[in-house]
């Protein structure tokens, strides 16, 4: 692969690993966008054991070619840079303006809303249950009491295998998908913490981020292979209803991304410290503190807006 190449391929990667940050925005539909879906799905698909025989049998520059690595790497660089260089701002936001970091995420995802229902080219009963059945399914599980803690080891693994759905299938967001699991801040401060922690050479906390990374990627590794023929297939063959069934999906997740807030129950994460655990959505007159409702409101437009630009861009490079 030509220099060039290796950075216009990391320049999308980039891009997309902004957008499997922000929940509402995915980076399948980036890869759609800028043209390298395709190429992304079958070089995923193409990769099996046989990969690992052909090291010894062509050697490493011949399997390269042969598996189309060199995009892989140029890619998975960009998507590296991108995430490490955005985790620690989006962690200090969560923590320290979080009504007004909800409410940007609630206008990416209702605007998200519209461009996947858009996409549907036919409206009829199958469609319309779909979207109710998606839209009660993600609703209760905003509302419902997590099946365990976000830190323990086989949800970390359980939580990759599930967002990495969003590499796979234009229109659903990774961060989206996190965020409805209830790990959204526990990979989000892994990534932050982990740099922290090497930078500040306390490499005992440095290991323990590792390891809860490293299992989030044994999930995204697994989940890769066993979704990606399930969900093309799903795509090509069942596209409506599939569409329809994410809209739902987004539908319901609004109330987990509600700026207001009350907690109901709080657990104790590894650090020793009390952070929430189950919450409900509240109305800005009920919430504890200044709901700061003309930011609230300012950035959930900003939200709205970007995702229309975004479907403003996919259709000029569609044409």
């Amino acid at each position: 692969m030509s220099v060039k190449r290796f950075l216009t391929v990391a320049s999308k990667g980039l891009l997309m690993g902004a957008a499997d940050v922000v929940p509402g925005v995915s980076g399948g539909t980036i890869a759609f966008i800028t043209g390298i879906y395709e190429e992304l799905i079958r070089t995923i698909d193409g990769i099996d054991i046989q990969l690992f025989k052909d090291l010894f049998k062509i050697g490493l520059k011949n399997t390269f070619s042969k598996y189309h690595l060199g995009f892989l790497l140029a890619l998975l660089t960009g998507i590296a840079i991108s995430i490490l260089s955005l985790s620690k701002l989006l962690t200090y936001l969560l923590q320290h303006h979080s009504v007004l970091l909800w409410s940007f995420f609630f206008g990416l995802v209702l605007a998200s809303v519209l461009y996947i229902a858009k996409q549907i080219s036919s409206w009829n009963l199958g469609v319309i249950i779909a979207i109710i059945a998606g839209s009660m399914i993600s609703y209760y599980l905003t509302v419902a009491e997590p099946l365990g803690s976000p830190e323990s080891w086989w949800y970390i693994i359980f939580s990759g295998f599930i967002a990495i759905i969003a590499m796979i299938l234009p229109g659903i967001s990774g961060a989206f998908l996190l965020l409805l699991l209830g790990s959204y801040k526990t990979v989000l401060g892994s990534i932050s913490g982990l740099l922290e922690a090497v930078i500040a050479g306390d490499w005992s906390q440095a290991l323990d981020y590792f390891i809860k990374l490293f299992l989030f990627a044994i999930g995204g590794v697994l989940g890769l292979k066993v979704f990606s023929r399930l969900l093309t297939w799903l795509f090509e063959h069942q596209k409506n209803l599939t569409l329809a069934l994410l809209t739902g999906f987004m539908v319901g997740s609004l109330n987990k991304l509600w700026p207001w807030k009350e907690v109901l129950k709080y657990r104790i994460d590894s650090h020793g410290e009390e952070v929430p655990f189950l919450e409900k959505s509240i109305s800005p007159t009920s919430f504890e503190g200044d709901p700061q409702l003309l930011y609230v409101i300012f950035l959930t437009l900003m939200g709205f807006i970007l995702i229309l630009a975004l479907e403003k861009w996919a259709n000029k490079k569609t044409t």
